[in-house]
């Protein structure tokens, strides 16, 4: 999720990331994986990675991979390095 700099500071980027979390809520899924600033998304419910047991695949600095468990319990006995589709990497 990106907002151009001239748009940010609106609210465009929480209603961006509140309605793709409820859309997943929506589909049933049970946790959803970020990297992103550590400052910005911990007020959606994303947590550091390191407290599922899980890495991402991208050597990023600690706390920018972060998780929201939207299912209580849904990671409490995963561990182990998160992929993303291939797509991702061509961004």
């Amino acid at each position: 999720m990106a907002v151009l700099p001239e748009l940010q500071s609106k609210g465009i980027g929480s209603a961006l990331v509140e309605a793709g979390l409820k859309l997943c809520r929506k589909a049933k899924i049970g946790a959803v994986a970020v990297l992103g600033h550590p400052e910005y998304y911990p007020k959606f419910g994303f947590e550091k990675s390191e407290k599922f047991n899980l890495n991402s695949e991208y050597d990023v600095p600690p706390g920018v991979f972060m998780i929201a468990e939207l299912e209580n319990g849904y990671l409490k006995n995963c561990s182990g390095t998160t992929s993303y589709y291939e797509e991702f990497s061509k961004l």
